[in-house]
């Protein structure tokens, strides 16, 4: 007898599905821009799981997460950079570079993550959030001063990374798979680590971390090793966003979009792995509709003109809606599809 899918499962299904035969409808209609949003809104995914495991698993509300994201789009930069100017440093790499940068870009956010993790993860609370936005800031200041790379006017990158002939990057559709690839991969290792023995010594950290102390478990360290793996992931979307806007810049390491972040995983439903997935394309999804609904029901009341200056501020609108999500879904867009309701 094949067991019945709840809610939850359908959803996750249905997105699968939809993301898998989203090239196939945009061939169909002919626009190449929906599979450009639908890799923005894939790559913000793989940002927003990894933020799972330090907000929704560990309880480490980091206002300086998106650091480590632009280290990762910042050492694909600078590659190309370099070999565009004929200094070959990647050059032994022949045209499968990709191999080496990204990677490399992981190795950086988390080298970046274990420095900076080390010394916010002796505070708590409020102090840790404030100690995480001044390295983010601190760091988002030094890319400003850049100027050889571009300062605050952010680096153009003239050349993608490279897999050879096993991959074009320059083909929508086929970069488009490979970062839909890489969030499956990414969701099913978070999936593995928060049900593990060390994922559950992270969870119970962030219950009593006094009492997971007491009988011997070392959290301080634990708590680390999850600090580096989710600024390792962060580190790969950076590469892949890079790549796929093809420009790079210090505003990427704001702390407003580790708030972005945060917004997601709280929209979508934290404490699951579907839940930042679903912020994710709930957030982006709402920033591209939400203009053009506003534009085009206004239209009609107060002219063409009115009504693209009123679609401006599309943010007043988004604003109740979070509200709504925060009062009467208190599990987010997941809890919702799971049943939960607030007692």
């Amino acid at each position: 007898m094949m067991p019945r899918l709840g809610r939850r499962q359908v959803a996750g299904c249905a997105i699968a599905f939809i993301f898998v035969a989203l090239p196939f409808f945009a061939a169909a209609i002919g626009s190449n821009y929906l599979i450009i949003f639908a890799s923005r809104i894939v790559i913000y995914a793989i940002l927003a799981v990894s933020l799972e495991l330090l907000v929704g698993r560990a309880g480490l509300v980091s206002f300086g997460h998106a650091l480590y994201f632009g280290l990762g789009g910042y050492v694909v930069a600078l590659a190309a950079f370099h070999l565009d100017q004929g200094i070959p440093i990647l050059g032994w790499c022949g045209s499968n570079e990709a191999l080496l940068v990204w990677p490399l870009a992981m190795l950086v956010s988390g080298l970046a993550a274990l420095a900076f993790g080390a010394l916010s993860l002796r505070t708590t609370g409020v102090y840790f959030i404030m100690i995480t936005l001044a390295f983010a800031q601190m760091v988002y200041y030094v890319a400003i001063g850049l100027d050889r790379y571009g300062g605050d006017d952010g680096m153009t990158i003239y050349k993608r990374s490279q897999f050879g002939d096993w991959i074009n990057l320059s083909n929508k559709t086929a970069f488009y798979y490979l970062c839909l690839g890489l969030l499956l991969v990414t969701v099913y290792l978070v999936w593995r680590i928060v049900n593990s023995r060390f994922g559950m010594v992270i969870q119970g950290a962030r219950s009593n971390d006094r009492r997971m102390r007491a009988i011997g478990f070392p959290t301080y360290r634990y708590k680390l090793v999850c600090f580096v793996i989710a600024g390792a992931i962060c580190g790969l979307a950076g590469a892949l966003l890079a790549n796929h806007t093809d420009f790079i810049s210090p505003a990427i390491m704001h702390w407003t979009r580790s708030g972005d972040l945060i917004v997601m995983a709280v929209l979508g439903g934290m404490g699951t792995v579907l839940g930042p997935v679903l912020g994710a394309v709930a957030l982006l999804s709402f920033e591209e509709a939400l203009p053009v609904l506003i534009r085009t029901s206004a239209s009609p009341l107060i002219g063409g003109d009115a009504a693209a200056k009123v679609a401006e501020y599309w943010q007043i609108v988004l604003g109740p809606l979070f509200l709504a999500v925060v009062l009467f879904a208190r599990g987010g867009i997941d809890g919702l599809l799971a049943g939960i309701r607030r007692g």
